[in-house]
């Protein structure tokens, strides 16, 4: 049996020669054999198989997101989202919180340093917009309807000066009236309603 060097095995594998030093010393290469300090390498091995240690990663932005919000990870995109898309919304809508104050709430539930005043409504729709987040990515899979949508709007205003408003009321009653259209319609509408948290899901979903 003929015998290369590491080098030699290196160049035909396309690896470095610490890849097949580490190959021959974990025994992944059969009949390879020290000298001295010199590895003799079989002309005819073969290269081991790569194991790829993010196998068992998620795959999918979604799939991501929902390990992310499990582990309740900070630093990840699941992190930047909530901060990211609560403090550019709210901002859209005049809110006068800055960014940082934002990521306080987010991940100490305070506001942190404020040069004036600060709108409860301000807060209480910051809070309300990371749990409408969290309901997208839970409902990610299921068909959107007008239903979701109008809950995602309740659960946004909870607690809020709008939420009083004779409007917000009347949206309110157009969310039972979409979900009971939904089940005459051979819908499955299924609620989860949890007063004072709002953390809550009204899906219209198609068998």
């Amino acid at each position: 049996m003929k015998y290369i060097s590491v080098a030699e095995t290196a160049k035909k594998w396309g690896v470095s020669e610490r890849s097949v030093r580490s190959y021959c010393a974990e025994g992944k290469i059969d009949s390879a054999f020290l000298t001295g300090k010199t590895w003799n390498i079989p002309e005819i091995a073969k290269k081991p198989d790569r194991i790829n240690k993010k196998t068992n990663m998620p795959k999918t932005l979604l799939a991501v997101l929902k390990a992310e919000k499990a582990a309740k990870l900070h630093g990840g995109i699941y992190h930047k989202i909530q901060i990211d898309l609560t403090y550019s919304s709210n901002h859209i809508e005049g809110s006068r919180l800055t960014r940082d104050q934002t990521r306080y709430i987010f991940e100490t539930n305070t506001i942190g340093v404020s040069d004036g005043p600060v709108k409860v409504d301000d807060v209480v729709e910051t809070v309300n917009h990371f749990k409408c987040i969290d309901m997208i990515i839970d409902s990610a899979n299921h068909m959107l309807s007008e239903a979701f949508i109008k809950q995602l709007h309740a659960v946004l205003k909870n607690g809020t000066s709008d939420s009083r408003l004779d409007w917000f009321l009347v949206c309110r009653r157009g969310l039972q009236k979409t979900a009971q259209r939904g089940r005459r319609h051979g819908h499955n509408c299924a609620r989860e309603c949890r007063l004072g948290d709002e953390e809550a899901a009204c899906r219209v979903q198609r068998h």
